[in-house]
């Protein structure tokens, strides 16, 4: 859109402790690297004499008083919130304490455990190739499901969480996320990948997971690894297609059922009440185990 209005200059509001400033001048520098970035909380108030220092979330709302703007913040209620389709992420202000109770005042789409339903729900999800399309047997839109989610699994108080982040600065702090929809699908997902995959590509998943978050945490967005990751998580949710039944209850959402046309399990084979798997195959591969790690005991010993 800059390069279309013919303008090569971008403002944003980043202070220099947070990550924003690193995911917004990363897409920035990657597809305008000629741009110019003004950054006036990270460059500081300037001074009389002509140095600049920083600015501290008190000065900011004193600041956007005197000039008539109109603001959320107080500085009784510090909270520093960002706000999408997908979750809230709430800090600043006591929350910065790591003993101090989250208010209740902070949380906007889930109940608090007192005010949630006595009686569980449950919630069956539908998913095609890894994406759900689905709710009770309704299908949805993609932001149909996700607001559907977050009323529902918000009511029942699925969704928050408290955690220690460390920042790509190297800094600790403390974050409070309210997310329902995401909680209840990723664990919902989660059940429908380990009925469908193998242990191995369950094993791998978890390393790519990890490392694709990490990519998405820093906004590494156009980063080649990326593509590279996406690859192997495209070809493995073509088999991540079933049902998943979650029972929501008092800020817990449980895993209750799942079932799936490429499942893996076989029930005749697993049963304890089945003869169709000769136990008598195992003698072996338990002899082997047995065998290997005596030799390293015996090793060990003769030291």
């Amino acid at each position: 859109m800059a390069k279309k209005l013919g303008v090569n200059a971008f403002g944003h509001g980043c202070t220099g402790k947070g990550n924003d400033q690193f995911r917004i001048e990363y897409v920035l520098r990657t597809l305008m690297p000629d741009a110019e970035i003004i950054a006036p909380m990270r460059e500081g108030k300037l001074l009389p004499d002509g140095s600049r220092e920083p600015w501290t979330r008190s000065e900011e709302i004193d600041y956007s008083i005197a000039h008539g703007l109109d603001i959320s913040h107080t500085k009784d209620k510090l909270w520093s919130i960002d706000e999408n389709l997908w979750g809230r992420s709430i800090e600043g202000g006591r929350l910065e304490e790591p003993n101090y109770a989250p208010p209740e005042e902070i949380f906007h789409w889930t109940r608090s455990i007192e005010d949630a339903p006595s009686t569980p729900r449950l919630l069956t999800i539908g998913f095609e190739n890894g994406v759900p399309v689905s709710l009770d047997g309704e299908a949805l839109s993609a932001l149909e499901l996700v607001e559907r989610a977050h009323q529902i699994a918000g009511e029942h108080g699925v969704g928050r969480v408290d955690i220690m982040e460390d920042r790509m600065l190297g800094l600790k702090v403390r974050e409070n996320y309210e997310c329902p929809a995401s909680v209840l699908l990723l664990t919902a997902h989660r059940a429908l990948e380990a009925l469908v995959s193998t242990q191995g590509e369950l094993k791998f998943k978890k390393m790519v997971d990890t490392e694709w978050g990490e990519l998405a945490y820093k906004g590494l967005w156009y980063d080649p690894l990326k593509e590279d990751l996406e690859a192997f998580i495209d070809k493995i949710q073509e088999r991540v297609t079933g049902t998943v039944t979650l029972r929501l209850a008092k800020g817990s959402a449980i895993v209750v059922g799942r079932d799936s046309r490429n499942a893996l399990y076989n029930e005749d084979l697993a049963s304890f009440d089945s003869k169709t798997f000769d136990q008598a195959d195992s003698t072996g591969m338990v002899k082997m185990h047995g065998l290997q790690s005596r030799m390293y005991w015996l090793l060990k010993n003769s030291r």
